[in-house]
């Protein structure tokens, strides 16, 4: 896998980039702000172009316009971004308009190299990777029109960790239950979020998707 990264702080930058070459990622190039990490994406033609939120010059959200303007030109390449605030709003702005291939972690999660290497696999899947204590705030949400209302308690318990990347396997596991059961709860999530199966669409991504904007 050839991975991008781009983060302004030099020391956090590097020390994401070591992390990375260690568990065998390729970083294929590094950038301090959005223009350079659109260069180098124009270059290298990375498989995942990971992203700090905020960047030069106002730190609010270049990285999240640089992220869009990679995804516009190169849609095969996959958006990690990462940010030191829980700001579900600016993942959302990504996911609506390209949901595949795009992830939003917690810059804490770099310290937990597994984490973040199994989240540009499922990127680079086509997937989309939402951190779990994101997924944990929307959870707790008062949501005065709910489309997830037809869901049980479990099954949106199920969705949630969809919404963190997880298989099924992994999803049977942390809740011990049988694979063939998380199967049937995806299924039953499925139908009731209205998405029938289809061969140019991810129903997983569908359904962070509609999690998301509940």
């Amino acid at each position: 896998m050839r991975v991008v990264v781009a983060d302004d702080v030099m020391l956090t930058r590097e020390g994401i980039v070591r992390l990375l070459r260690e568990a065998g990622i390729e970083v294929v190039a590094e950038a301090s702000d959005a223009a350079g990490l659109l260069h180098h994406v124009r270059l290298a033609h990375p498989d995942v172009a990971l992203v700090d939120i905020r960047m030069p010059p106002t730190h609010t959200d270049e990285g999240l316009v640089a992220a869009k303007a990679v995804r516009d030109e190169h849609p095969d390449i996959g958006v990690l971004l990462l940010s030191q605030y829980v700001e579900p709003s600016y993942a959302l702005r990504l996911i609506e308009e390209q949901p595949e291939r795009v992830g939003y972690l917690l810059k804490e999660r770099v310290f937990d190299i597994a984490t973040v290497v199994d989240a540009l696999h499922r990127i680079v899947d086509g997937e989309t990777v939402i951190d779990p204590t994101i997924v944990s705030r929307l959870l707790r949400r008062r949501r005065r029109v709910d489309p997830l209302s037809e869901l049980t308690e479990r099954e949106r318990e199920v969705l949630g960790l969809i919404a963190e990347g997880m298989s099924n396997r992994a999803i049977a596991s942390r809740l011990f239950v049988t694979e063939r059961t998380v199967e049937a709860h995806v299924t039953q999530i499925f139908m009731k979020l209205g998405l029938p199966e289809s061969t140019d669409q991810h129903r997983r991504v569908l359904a962070v998707l509609a999690f998301l904007r509940a």
